[in-house]
């Protein structure tokens, strides 16, 4: 292929990986907000989505304009399907980073109320999860990626243990008890992502679809 097509893939992959440390950031932030009550935090977060949404957007109409242009096969296809995902994917983590600040947000307005519930195991599995996933696709490591996917069951227990709690001892105040399974669900959903970016670097790497399957298959 065009020397300048090997250009263009350069690009993409720096814009990528830009993007995704951009994420990373972001989640962190707004769970550091949150635990901190930090309106200040939570309203940098929000303001860092909207170069988020900017980057995810330009990010796939370059990776369309490369097929469209040079249409890519093999590794090369794989690089931009999956490159297509994950923008897809890092831009649906930084929504709900904003969920998250939002609820950050609510709560420095109103020190008065209780938070009964440690997000901390959680939080830190999530943000663990996002890392490892993201570390995989820049290391282009499938082994790596695979170990993520085994993680996600964990937060998902996890969650499903809050949202136990939060009915049984937070059913007299329904909002908020709203608010802290929005804050679970949030943070497992980003778990959901960062496996389905590990799932993407599997297929990037290997050319296999492992989602839906058993990982020993």
């Amino acid at each position: 292929m065009a020397k300048h097509f090997f250009t263009e893939i350069d690009q993409i992959k720096k814009e990528i990986l830009a993007l995704s440390a951009l994420v990373e950031e972001n989640v962190q932030l707004a769970i550091k907000a949150l635990h901190e009550r930090n309106d200040k935090l939570a309203k940098e977060v929000i303001k860092q989505d909207d170069i988020i949404d900017q980057k995810e957007v330009e990010i796939e109409e370059e990776c369309l304009k490369v097929m469209a242009l040079h249409q890519p096969v093999a590794v090369d296809l794989r690089f931009l399907v999956s490159v297509l995902k994950i923008n897809n994917d890092l831009e649906r983590v930084g929504d709900l980073a904003v969920n998250i600040a939002n609820k950050a947000s609510y709560f420095s307005r109103h020190p008065e109320i209780t938070i009964p519930i440690d997000f901390g195991e959680i939080a830190n599995k999530t943000k663990l999860m996002l890392k490892l996933s993201l570390d995989a696709f820049v290391n282009l490591d499938a082994e790596l990626a695979r170990q993520v996917c085994v993680m996600d069951e964990e937060v998902d227990r996890m969650k499903r243990e809050a949202k136990s709690y939060i009915r049984k001892n937070i059913n007299n105040d329904f909002d908020l008890g709203d608010r802290l399974y929005s804050v679970c669900r949030n943070l497992e959903r980003i778990s959901d992502m960062a496996t389905n970016i590990a799932e993407d670097v599997v297929y990037m790497v290997e050319g296999r679809i492992i989602r839906h399957r058993a990982q020993d298959d």
